[in-house]
Formats: structure tokens, sequence, C-alpha cells
């Protein structure tokens, strides 16, 4: 994880209004793709960390990841506390920022499945590009949301709980001056995703995709099951080796599911 410098930053506590460039990251642009896969990271995660993802996709696809305030290049903004405050402002971000002439696919992982779904939903119901499909990974759905305390943690707790989950470097945290910049951010990832509640009579018109690990003790076949309750179209599901972070070995083979007649 890494902090960059950018003139253009919000000062300390603005976020949502940031111009669509801020919220949308292209590792690779391509001009003459015919899809785009929108990818949302997990609680305390970044845009860069979908980055070696774009050497792996189909040459017509564009991967276009989401960055949160209050990290990276954005880390001088207040993370945003609620489900509803940041799926609306990745909508609109993605209202204005994906070609409408594109087929367009969202991919989420843990946190970011619950983002994917619920900015679907919003496209859906609104103008704009609507997904032909979403794709979730490592996360519950809506109707077993849990809520959690895991937020309310002191700080040496939550750093043990985010060791344990993995998907941060362990050394970051290690380091004082990195934790520092980094916990808030995280912190607030939780608190926004052990207390969102979804709406459970919502239900996405587009075929749901899910991913899981074999060893994700976050994520039981029964939570898995239950995203076939979140929409009304196609529905699949598949295992793969690995914990909650099976994606970092899994890539390819989730790539080459989700873009299965497609290639490289």
């Amino acid at each position: 994880m890494t902090t960059e410098p950018n003139p253009t930053a919000h000062r300390p506590g603005g976020n949502s209004a940031a111009p669509t460039p801020r919220w949308l990251r292209r590792t690779q642009p391509r001009p003459g793709a015919r899809t785009t896969l929108v990818c949302f990271p997990h609680a305390g995660g970044t845009a860069s960390f979908f980055s070696p993802w774009a050497r792996l996709l189909p040459l017509d696809v564009e991967l276009v990841a989401v960055q949160y305030p209050g990290r990276q290049d954005r880390l001088a903004e207040r993370p945003i506390g609620t489900m509803t405050e940041l799926a609306d402002a990745v909508t609109e971000a993605l209202r204005a920022g994906v070609r409408p002439d594109r087929e367009l696919v969202f991919f989420g992982h843990s946190m970011g499945a619950a983002l994917a779904w619920e900015a679907a939903l919003r496209l859906e119901a609104g103008p704009g590009p609507a997904p032909r499909q979403v794709f979730v990974s490592g996360r519950q759905g809506p109707r077993r949301q849990r809520p959690g305390t895991v937020h309310l943690l002191p700080e040496e707790r939550l750093v043990d709980e985010i060791k344990q989950l993995g998907g941060t470097d362990p050394q970051l945290l290690d380091d004082p001056d990195v934790r520092e910049m980094v916990l808030p951010a995280i912190r607030a990832d939780y608190r926004l995703i052990e207390t969102y509640r979804p709406d459970l009579t919502a239900r996405l018109r587009c075929p749901i995709g899910v991913f899981t690990g074999d060893q994700d003790i976050e994520v039981s076949p029964e939570d898995v099951e239950a995203w076939r309750d979140a929409g009304s179209g196609d529905f699949s599901a598949l295992v793969l080796p690995g914990d909650h972070f099976y994606l970092a070995d899994q890539a390819e083979r989730v790539i080459s599911s989700m873009f299965a007649s497609r290639t490289v």
C-alpha cells in the first residue's frame, strides 16, 4: 500500500463530490474494448489491488477499479461512513465515467460485493448503463447480512483481526507511521459494512455469479446460497481453493470463469 501525492485532493473532510477520475481507475486503458469490468475492493482495500488483473483480461475488456476515499492518493479525504452514501457516490461516478455503448460487468470482493450489488440496483433503477452481470466474492448474501463489532475494537485488537483475515501486508500494520495512515479508513470500512442494513425486498434483474474460497471461514455454503434471493435472474456459484483472499492466487480462474467465451 502506498500513498501518492495528489495536487487536486480535496481538503480533509470532503469526499463525495470528487470528480469521476478520483473514483474510477484504469490501469491499462483500452479505448477499443467492448466490455468494461468494474471492480469493487474489500474493506480497507484499494483500486490497485486489482491492477494485476488488467494483463489477465481478454483484450476486449477494460478494467476499471473503484478507489474509495481515505486511502492512497485520496488519503486526505474523509472515509465514507454509510453504505447508502458510498453506493450513491459510486453510482454517480459510474453513470458519468463508464461508456454507455459498452457491455458492463461488476466484480466485488467482501465489502465490495455488497457495494457492487447496491450500485447495480441503483443503475437498474435509473438512467445510464446497467451491468449485464454482477459477480460477488467472499461475502454472504443480503439475507445473511450480520452485524459486527470489529470496528469498535481498540487499535491492537483491530490490527490482530486484520492480520488474521489477510489481504493487508502485516509489515505495513507493524509500522507505526503507516498504521496511523491506513487504520482510519480500515476502521471506517468495517463500521460501514458492520452497520449496513440491506433492503431485503430488493432484487437485481441481471444474473448473479458467486465466488468463494473453500477455506474461507467468513462465508458458509448457506451464505453463498443466499445470493440466489438477491436477484431474479440466473444464478451460479463457484468454489475455488483458498481462504478469504483466495482470489490473490486464483485470479486467472476467476477471470476465465467470468469471461469463458472470450480469448485473452
